[in-house]
C-alpha cells in the first residue's frame, strides 16, 4: 500500500519524495541504474526497488550512493545487493561504528509503530565499499555523475552533481520548508557548501527534504545558518552559556520554516542542538583569537 511520488525530473533522473526521512533518487544510464540514498524503512526500500525495476525495465543496480551516513540515507542499502555502496570515506568511518547496540536504538526508535518495528528484525549494515575524499566522477552507460564533498551538514556529506543535465542532489546540505538538522554540523563550512552549490547553478534541486526546487531554495537555508551564527555570537559576547542561548534562541529560530504536527518538541529540541554546536564553533573560535 506505499504510495508513489514518484516523478521524472529528466530524462531517465527520477525522484521519490514521499518516503519516511530523505528523498531517493534514481539515475538511469544505458549501463544500469545508480541510486541516490535508500529509504530508511524496509517496506518503503523494497517499494522503491520495484518503482527502479519498473522505470528502468529490469536494469541492474550499479552503485548505491549515500549522500552521508545518517540512517534515512543509508539504512535501506541492504535491499540493492549486491551493488556496491559509494560515499564519503568519513560516512564509512561513522557506518562501522553501526553494531548491535546502534541495530537496537533503531528499533526503538519505532515503539510506537510496531508494524514498522518489526520490520527492522533483520537489519543488516551495508557499509560503503567505494570511497573518496573529495570527488569522485561516476562515467557509466552514457552518463557523467560527480560525486563532491562539502561537508556541513556532517562531516560526511556530499552532493551529487549531474553537469549535462545540471541537476543537483543536495542529500541534506538543502532543506526546503523544513528546519534543518543541525547536531552534527559545522555550519561555516555548511555555509561554504551553499555558496558552491550556487555557483555551479543548478537548472533543479533535489533537496534532502521536500520537493525538487531552484537554486533560490538555497537562499532560506543560508539566510537561517547565518542569522544563527550571528545571534550566537551576540549572546556569547554577552556572556550568556550555552544552555541559556539555546533556550533564548529557540522561540525566534522556530518560526523560520513550518513544523509538522506533533513535531514542535522534537523540533526544538534539535534546533537547541544545532545552536549548542554553533555555540561551540564560536567558543573555539574566540578561544583561538585569545
Amino acid at each position: 500500500h506505499e504510495e508513489s511520488c514518484m516523478q521524472e525530473i529528466a530524462p531517465g533522473v527520477f525522484v521519490e519524495t514521499g518516503y519516511r526521512n530523505a528523498n531517493v533518487g534514481c539515475i538511469i544510464t544505458d549501463e544500469g541504474v545508480i541510486l541516490v540514498d535508500t529509504p530508511m524503512v524496509p517496506a518503503q526500500a523494497q517499494a522503491w526497488r520495484k518503482h527502479v525495476a519498473e522505470a528502468s525495465h529490469n536494469a541492474r543496480i550499479l552503485y548505491v550512493i549515500n549522500t552521508d551516513h545518517h540512517r534515512g540515507h543509508s539504512l535501506g542499502n541492504q535491499f540493492y545487493l549486491p551493488a556496491p555502496v559509494v560515499a564519503h570515506e568519513r560516512a564509512w568511518k561513522e557506518m562501522r561504528g553501526y553494531t548491535e547496540n546502534f541495530k537496537q536504538r533503531v528499533r526503538d526508535s519505532f515503539k510506537k509503530e510496531p508494524d514498522i518495528q518489526v520490520q527492522f528484525n533483520d537489519l543488516q549494515i551495508i557499509r560503503p565499499e567505494i570511497t573518496f575524499k573529495k570527488r569522485l566522477t561516476l562515467l557509466r552507460g552514457g552518463r557523467e555523475v560527480r560525486l563532491i564533498w562539502i561537508g556541513g551538514h556532517t562531516l560526511a556529506t556530499a552532493v551529487v552533481w549531474l553537469p549535462t543535465e545540471r541537476i543537483l542532489f543536495a542529500g541534506d546540505a538543502v532543506w526546503l520548508d523544513q528546519h534543518p538538522y543541525m547536531a552534527q554540523a559545522n555550519s561555516r563550512d555548511w555555509l561554504h557548501g551553499l555558496a558552491f552549490i550556487k555557483k555551479l547553478n543548478p537548472v533543479t534541486i533535489v533537496p534532502g527534504h521536500g520537493p525538487p526546487c531552484g537554486v533560490e531554495a538555497v537562499d532560506r537555508v543560508t539566510e537561517y545558518i547565518r542569522y544563527m551564527r550571528s545571534q550566537v555570537k551576540v549572546m556569547f559576547r554577552q556572556g550568556k552559556s550555552k544552555q541559556e542561548t539555546g533556550s533564548f534562541l529557540v522561540k525566534d529560530l522556530v518560526t523560520w520554516f513550518p513544523i509538522p504536527i506533533g513535531r514542535k518538541a522534537k523540533i526544538e529540541s534539535q534546533i537547541k542542538q544545532g545552536i549548542g554546536r554553533v555555540y561551540e564553533e564560536v567558543r573555539r573560535s574566540a578561544n583561538e583569537a585569545a
